[in-house]
């Protein structure tokens, strides 16, 4: 009998079983039969690679699942939607009680809340687990934030922690986040982060590019600098190298279509934040980066008619990164306020500096700010008013704004920056403009207010037309 089961060999579950193999495990993989073109896929797979000598394949689910030991745990990477559902349906009528199911896809969290409770009614043990790491992670080591049946966690955990990365102090990068769609919930803003991470980065060189007129060596020579200082992150590593990678005498990079897509997390990761009232503005830009990305040909109709004038100017760099590392605070610090608001909503007791620390090794967003979040979030769930963070702030705000007007006034896009500037000032601004709205939406809807000399909390209305 076989000790762990997975389902669904792409590209991620082939990592992961090669993963689990050399740690020891004996596995029993499952993929899906389609004539032609997914035939015998598990025992082709099995075949390639040494590791996986004592691994047993299948296309078919009874014999799949009675081929693990008891309670079985069983992992799922096949795509989130109607495929998890499905595969699902077609497990139960073979599994046994207190058996664990595991989703290892990119699911969306209320999905796996309804997953969670539609399982505990049939006796089987579901996990939402959040994976980040990519195909190198997947192999080496990934992050993993399981959520869902704390039981679960408990008999599947020593899988989950051998295939973990490791933190600086050698403990996995692995936790049971919280009840429900908690695992799931933390990888979706973990998304929404890591989509605002890259376009930061988009921004700087866009801003070193269109505005300094350095080549793409140039640039990677500037970023290779700043991987020696608490700025290095494993997307600034693969930055230096996309910069670098040449076809013939080319920058592949300038032959790269200037349209980026998405999978779906940074729309659920806005969604989120507004049913939950949380501004992530950071966040959301870098979606909507990708979105107005997407209409190459209105762009360029656009560019005739406005064309840009780009002569170059001078630009300090350690400004340009000073004004970088603050906007990088600022995106992190929406990311885990939105995270901290839906664990109070949904009872998740969410510990987020146990968060940061398995994020520091493995994921995507892994970087030397998240080793330093990690100690901070201990003494404050708000980043930006955590003393050091609030030094951080005093120090580069010259920078930051400084590098956001050279941009705009060079007409460079930058809406992370530009957002992050924007938040940081309403964050840090007493008196907003919010009564002003208050009172446009009593005048016309008779929405109500309230008024500063009474804190009572009494809605009032004024009848405006009349006064």
């Amino acid at each position: 009998m076989q000790e762990f089961g997975l389902i669904g060999l792409g590209v991620m579950g082939k990592s992961l079983c090669r993963n689990l193999a050399g740690k020891g495990f004996h596995l029993s993989l499952y993929n899906r039969f389609v004539p032609v073109t997914e035939e015998n896929v598990a025992t082709g797979f099995i075949a390639g690679y040494a590791e996986l000598a004592t691994a047993s394949g299948f296309q078919e689910i009874e014999p799949f699942v009675a081929s693990l030991q008891l309670p079985r745990k069983i992992f799922l990477m096949v795509p989130a939607g109607d495929a998890v559902d499905e595969m699902i349906a077609s497990l139960l009528p073979h599994l046994s009680a207190n058996d664990v199911l595991m989703d290892g896809g990119n699911s969306f969290y209320k999905d796996t809340e309804r997953r969670c409770k539609q399982l505990q009614q049939a006796g089987i043990l579901y996990i939402g687990t959040g994976v980040s790491g990519g195909e190198e992670g997947a192999l080496k080591g990934p992050s993993i934030m399981a959520g869902g049946s704390l039981e679960a966690y408990n008999l599947a955990r020593n899988f989950l922690d051998s295939i973990a990365a490791k933190d600086i102090t050698q403990k996995p990068c692995c936790a049971f986040i919280g009840n429900g769609g908690a695992g799931h919930f933390v990888k979706m803003v973990h998304n929404g982060i890591e989509y605002a991470e890259m376009q930061l980065l988009a921004e700087i060189y866009s801003i070193l590019r269109f505005t300094c007129k350095y080549n793409p060596d140039e640039i990677a020579g500037l970023f290779t600098t700043q991987l020696a200082t608490s700025l290095n992150s494993y997307l600034l590593e693969i930055t230096v190298e996309v910069l670098q990678k040449k076809e013939g005498d080319q920058w592949l990079i300038d032959n790269i279509l200037d349209k980026a897509g998405n999978k779906g997390t940074g729309g659920w990761t806005t969604i989120a934040a507004c049913e939950l009232g949380v501004p992530v503005p950071t966040l959301t830009a870098a979606l909507f980066a990708r979105y107005q990305s997407e209409f190459l040909e209105e762009r360029k109709a656009a560019a005739e008619l406005n064309p840009l004038k780009q002569d170059g100017a001078f630009v300090n760099t350690s400004e340009l990164f000073n004004a970088y590392r603050l906007a990088r605070i600022i995106n992190h610090h929406q990311g885990f306020h939105l995270i901290e608001a839906a664990s109070e909503k949904y009872n998740w007791n969410i510990n987020l500096p146990e968060l940061a620390r398995i994020w520091t090794n493995g994921c995507i967003i892994r970087s030397e700010l998240m080793v330093t979040l990690q100690s901070l979030l201990k003494d404050n769930k708000q980043l930006l008013q955590h003393p050091s963070i609030v030094s951080e702030v005093n120090k580069q705000y010259a920078s930051f704004t400084n590098m956001v007007a050279l941009a705009t006034t060079n007409r460079v896009a930058v809406p992370c920056m530009s957002s992050a500037v924007h938040y940081l000032h309403a964050y840090t601004q007493e008196q907003s403009s919010a009564n002003i709205i208050q009172a446009q939406r009593d005048f016309f809807g008779a929405h109500t207010y309230q008024r500063k000399d009474d804190t009572s909390g009494k809605k009032y209305h004024t009848n405006w037309i009349n006064q």
